[in-house]
C-alpha cells in the first residue's frame, strides 16, 4: 500500500503560479512511477504530467506543456507539480497518483494509489 496526500493547491489569479506537492508514505516511493491528474467538475479525470520512478523521464498532456513541470526528490517520498503561467481553465481537483511500472502512463486505470485530492482554482 502507498498512501497519497497532496498539499499546495489553493486560489490564484490568471498568469500566476502554484505548486502542488504530493507526499506518500508506505511502500517504497521510488519503485513507482508518478503522476498527476486533474478532474473539473462535469468533466472526466485527465492526464495532466508523469514522471519516471528515477526522475529522469517526464510526459506531459499538451494543454500544459512548456507551463507545468512535474519533479520528485525521492529522498523526501515526495512528487511535485510547479505550475506557471495558470489560466482559468486550469481549474479543477488536482490528484497524485502511484503506478507500478517504471515510466507510468496517461491512462488513469493503470494506477494503482490514489491521493484525495486538491483544489486549485484560477481566477481571470
Amino acid at each position: 500500500q502507498v498512501q497519497l496526500v497532496e498539499s499546495g493547491g489553493g486560489l490564484q489569479q490568471a498568469g500566476g503560479s502554484l505548486r502542488l506537492s504530493c507526499a506518500a508514505s508506505g511502500r517504497s516511493f521510488s519503485a513507482y512511477a508518478m503522476g498527476w491528474f486533474r478532474q473539473a467538475p462535469g468533466k472526466e479525470r485527465e492526464f495532466v504530467a508523469v514522471i519516471s520512478w528515477s526522475g529522469g523521464r517526464t510526459s506531459y498532456a499538451d494543454s500544459v506543456k512548456g507551463r507545468f513541470t512535474i519533479s520528485r526528490d525521492n529522498a523526501k517520498n515526495t512528487v511535485y507539480l510547479q505550475m506557471n503561467s495558470l489560466k482559468p481553465e486550469d481549474t479543477a481537483v488536482y490528484y497524485c497518483a502511484a503506478h507500478s511500472g517504471p515510466d507510468g502512463s496517461s491512462w488513469p486505470k493503470s494506477y494503482a494509489f490514489w491521493g484525495q485530492g486538491t483544489q486549485v482554482t484560477v481566477s481571470s
